[in-house]
């Protein structure tokens, strides 16, 4: 079920909307002003966005703009106001679409279900020249950036993802501290070899199991490995 949002201050409107996506099967949610709705569009995760231009607090370009620094959500832009400068501008401030109000429902259902359908062919070619690199049941998905260990989803930071990935992609050979700094924080870091041990601990606090043998290895005096 897709969840999408609505910011929308004519009440009417919003209800209606409502309704009909709701008839339809999605999953929604209302605010009627741009700050609690900027609020909202970045505290939770939303299939897509529906903006209107004119809004209290805070009008929805300024929403838009605000929501495309940080996300990908698709956003329809809803409004009366139908000149090409304001088309324009919705677009360049990062909406996908642009509805003019009076709108007919049929027409907002099938701009929303294209932007939607997008969305998923992106993700789906995104999924399919995915990158892997395995070791044991680890597997980083290069592209996305994303650590799985079986179908559990490991967060890590950028530092220890870079660490934990140099490490899978020499499986066997063994990486002096030094080494792992240069690949890790650059060939023009500052900072001490022991900052390496320290963000080993991190990483295996993160990847390792109880009871079980460390996915890394130490190899005193030396550095670190990962065996197969």
């Amino acid at each position: 079920m897709s969840k999408i949002l609505i910011i929308e201050d004519e009440a009417n409107l919003s209800h209606f909307v409502e309704l009909e996506l709701k008839h339809e099967g999605y999953e929604t949610y209302v605010c009627e002003d741009g700050r609690t709705g900027l609020e909202v569009a970045l505290s939770d995760e939303w299939d897509a966005i529906l903006l209107d231009l004119m809004l209290p607090d805070l009008n929805g370009l300024e929403v838009c703009r605000r929501v495309r620094q940080v996300k990908n959500t698709p956003i329809i832009m809803m409004t009366a106001r139908d000149s090409v400068i304001d088309r324009v501008s919705g677009l360049d401030h990062g909406a996908d679409d642009y509805v003019i109000k009076p709108f007919a429902i049929e027409e907002l259902l099938a701009r929303l279900r294209a932007v939607l359908r997008r969305v998923d062919l992106e993700s789906e070619y995104n999924s399919s020249k995915q990158t892997t690199v395995s070791y044991r049941d680890l597997v980083i998905e290069k592209e996305n950036r994303v650590v799985r260990r079986g179908d559990e989803i490991i967060e890590l930071t950028k530092r220890e993802y870079e660490l934990l990935l140099t490490l899978m992609e020499n499986v066997n050979v063994v990486l002096a501290r030094d080494v792992l700094l240069k690949e890790v924080w650059g060939y023009e870091s500052q900072i001490e070899t022991n900052v390496v041990d320290v963000y080993i601990r991190y990483l295996r606090n993160k990847i390792d199991r109880p009871g079980e043998d460390s996915y890394i290895q130490t190899v005193r005096g030396t550095g670190y490995v990962m065996r197969s």
